[in-house]
């Protein structure tokens, strides 16, 4: 593994986002913890899995240099499908994973986040989908699962504004269950894995798998709608822009088109 690291221990695998510096979500990294859960998902003696990332963030976002070496919107379109259906995995996973955050989740390190079935914070920490800012939009469901958490109204300033919130904010609104100092945050997310890793793996499994059924039918639509505008957005001249001003650290002039 290039850009993760994963261990077993007392029947929780912990898997290490380890992409200096912001462990931004590459389409190699997203292949790599695919092939990670195609590991853990048949073993009997994994019961939890604990996601965290390594060095200052958990994930800073997609990789907005890589975008410049895809040349249409199809190409894009194939990218979001991509993340959306390994984040869909993880949220249809029959064991429980935890989302361990520091530091910063944003864009598709938010959307990850979200994917997991629990999320415990560092109280500092940043939260927040800022595609908007680059003159993007949201790729990996984030349209449609920050709203299932924070409310219609939230998601829609959180995206349309780029501003981010703190941990401690996000366990108001129910974007996550816990906030911790972040020296603590790994010693609590790893007590929680060991407590459910207690439970039975069936009763488990059966519980995670009804919790899904909470989805609505509107949901899917969206997250395919999601990555057609994904591709569309990303093709534009004002995407071309904001992604030109990001590599080259100005603030991006959009034009509308």
């Amino acid at each position: 593994m290039e850009y993760l690291n994963w261990k077993i221990d007392n029947e929780i695998a912990t898997i290490t986002i380890s992409r200096p510096p912001a462990n931004a979500l590459s389409s190699g990294l997203i292949e790599e913890l695919s092939e990670v859960l195609d590991q853990i998902e048949p073993n009997q003696d994994i019961r939890a899995i604990l996601i965290h990332g390594e060095g200052r963030f958990f994930s800073a976002g997609a990789d907005i240099k890589e975008f410049t070496s895809i040349q249409n919107d199809e190409g894009f379109s194939q990218l979001a499908e991509n993340g959306q259906g390994l984040f869909e995995r993880i949220e249809t996973f029959k064991k429980p994973i935890i989302a361990a955050i520091h530091g910063a989740a944003l864009g598709g390190g938010l959307e990850l986040a979200m994917s997991c079935h629990i999320r415990l914070v560092a109280e500092n920490t940043k939260m927040g989908l800022p595609e908007l800012q680059l003159g993007l939009i949201p790729g990996f469901a984030g349209t449609q699962r920050l709203p299932r958490y924070v409310g219609t109204a939230k998601a829609a300033e959180m995206i349309l504004t780029s501003d981010p919130i703190t941990g401690l904010e996000a366990v108001q609104l129910g974007l996550a269950n816990h906030a911790y100092p972040e020296e603590e945050l790994l010693e609590n997310a790893y007590a929680m894995a060991q407590k459910i890793a207690k439970k039975s793996p069936v009763s488990v499994g059966a519980a995670l798998e009804l919790l899904n059924y909470s989805k609505s039918n509107r949901y899917y639509d969206g997250v395919k709608k999601e990555a057609e505008l994904f591709g569309q957005v990303f093709v534009s001249e004002d995407a071309k822009e904001g992604i030109s001003a990001f590599v080259e650290k100005r603030n991006p002039v959009f034009s509308g088109k």
